[in-house]
């Protein structure tokens, strides 16, 4: 990680869904399912996104990589504004953005081989044919710990974790620089989870790549990332290195999610903070900070205005979090 500039820039993204009363309607109203995020990711670095489910991780990642457009925002990937480019120009950029999704199974073709899964995005771009494709076909599954010879296998014959190493030895064809892992391992079992989080590690050591991280099991986030970035109700509320965020969590919610997270240790003390109610509907997400409905220390001010952020440090380094704990004081006037 020693390039300062980030490869990925994000700012201000936001994604509402409509609800319709019908095919034809008109909104009825939005789903805020992102609301308004900022963040960079380095090049060799793991930034993780945490939260509980609907808190808009995935949302994020998809509008990121351009598989849905966002509603409002811009994103940068390399300096380049995704917005801005032309079909053909965000396909050739695509190359160097790729994602491993959470079901091994369900993302591959259960028709194609697995020589012809990896070699399909390689002949697409134009990148090899003939005895070079079939050497990078073999070369790509030797990288992720499978046999070349798997090649005329079909994704059914394989197990949940080698299927997700070919998911992953996909996501390599093209040479990318950033990967998406949407809970990439979440579905394997945990001796699995350790063989191919291991991996992504040795070959983010080898290749280089930039990782955006997306994960519910905290130990696994405190296992592979450098920084992390906690979400809730489609905004994030802290952001920082992880040994800051795990070390010195400041804002409650991080509070919370670390307080929930089971410890492999019978004699370590536990102290859950205590989180009233549901998370809001993010339909109709409440005015303020959005975690004020559930928050321990919330006060009146969290009720109606919206908290700015809060930073110590600089660049990566640096420690963000929204919350009128930590925030300026309310002048008198205000």
């Amino acid at each position: 990680m020693n390039d300062t500039a980030p490869l990925l820039e994000v700012r201000d993204l936001a994604k509402h869904f409509p609800v319709r009363g019908g095919l034809w309607a008109r909104p009825r109203e939005w789903v805020q399912a992102l609301d308004g995020i900022s963040l960079d990711l380095y090049p060799g670095e793991t930034l993780a996104l945490v939260g509980e489910s609907g808190c808009g991780k995935t949302t994020a990642a998809r509008c990121i990589l351009r598989l849905i457009p966002p509603t409002a925002g811009q994103v940068r990937f390399q300096g380049r504004a995704l917005a801005a480019l032309s079909r053909g120009e965000l396909r050739a950029l695509r190359r160097r953005m790729q994602i491993v999704f959470q079901d091994p199974y369900g993302s591959l073709n259960p028709r194609m081989t697995v020589g012809h899964i990896l070699a399909e995005p390689i002949r697409a771009h134009g990148l090899a044919r003939g005895a070079e494709l079939d050497a990078r076909v073999a070369a790509l599954l030797e990288r992720v710990g499978l046999a070349p010879e798997y090649r005329s296998r079909y994704p059914h014959e394989f197990s949940g974790g080698q299927r997700q190493r070919i998911g992953i030895a996909r996501a390599l064809a093209l040479d990318p620089a950033m990967v998406v892992c949407d809970e990439a391992v979440s579905a394997l079992d945990v001796s699995i989870q350790a063989q191919i989080i291991n991996l992504l590690k040795d070959l983010q050591s080898d290749l280089g790549l930039a990782y955006l991280f997306i994960a519910h099991d905290l130990n696994v986030v405190d296992y592979i990332a450098h920084r992390v970035a906690v979400m809730y109700l489609g905004k994030i509320v802290e952001l920082g290195p992880v040994e800051r965020i795990f070390g010195a969590p400041r804002h409650p919610y991080t509070r919370a999610l670390l307080a929930a997270n089971p410890v492999p240790d019978p004699d370590a003390p536990h102290r859950p903070v205590p989180l009233a109610g549901e998370p809001p509907s993010p339909l109709h997400p409440p005015a303020g900070c959005r975690f004020h409905t559930r928050c321990p220390e919330a006060m009146e001010r969290c009720r109606t205005e919206a908290p700015a952020c809060t930073e110590e440090g600089e660049g990566r380094e640096a420690h963000r979090v929204w919350c009128h704990l930590y925030g300026p004081p309310r002048s008198p006037a205000g």
